[in-house]
């Protein structure tokens, strides 16, 4: 429990940093995650938001080993791809390369990922609603487990925000596998 108060922490002072630092006045609690979806120049605060999740999890990688896990983060990175309703070739080969490069994920072997990830994509593109439907319920197996489930959505995060965008369809389905997993998507400034 000691290390989710300390990511706790973390993401806190990262949110009191975007509120506080250098947006004037009125940073009130669902302000700069509400801003940063319409606005540009919230641009920073969501990159800064994402460099800190990519170092929590790069702080969690020795506990993040378990199938759940996997494949939960496989069926919320098909998700992020897919959640603009289509998902193209060159995407397929960013997403897969971001995926397997990503140092918490390399404690799977890559065709497990690989394995996962495409099986959920092939969903999405079939029937967006039932593909979405399965994956959400594999990213809902990470809920026993607090930890692993912020790491999803961490992860989910870190994916989406890889492009340097975060699409309104992208904190959708995040906003999504959030409920899925319990969590609260203001954690995560969703």
């Amino acid at each position: 429990m000691a290390l989710f108060d300390r990511l706790k922490d973390q993401a806190k002072n990262l949110q009191q940093q975007v509120q506080g630092g250098g947006h004037g006045t009125g940073g009130g609690p669902g302000a700069s995650a509400h801003g940063s979806s319409r606005s540009g120049s919230h641009g920073g605060s969501r990159a800064q938001l994402v460099g800190l999740f990519k170092t929590q999890l790069g702080s969690l990688k020795a506990e993040l080993k378990s199938g759940a896990y996997r494949d939960a983060s496989m069926a919320m990175c098909a998700l992020v791809a897919a959640a603009d309703g289509q998902v193209d070739a060159s995407e397929m080969q960013q997403m897969e390369s971001m995926i397997l490069t990503n140092e918490v994920l390399q404690n799977f072997p890559p065709e497990q990922l690989r394995t996962r990830f495409h099986k959920h994509v092939d969903q999405l593109t079939r029937n967006f609603a039932q593909g979405r439907s399965e994956a959400l319920q594999d990213i809902a197996k990470a809920a026993k487990k607090p930890a692993e489930a912020r790491a999803v959505i961490q992860t989910g995060i870190v994916i989406a925000g890889a492009d340097g965008h975060f699409s309104q369809a992208e904190q959708m389905v995040l906003r999504e596998a959030c409920a899925a997993l319990n969590l609260n998507p203001a954690e995560f400034q969703l």
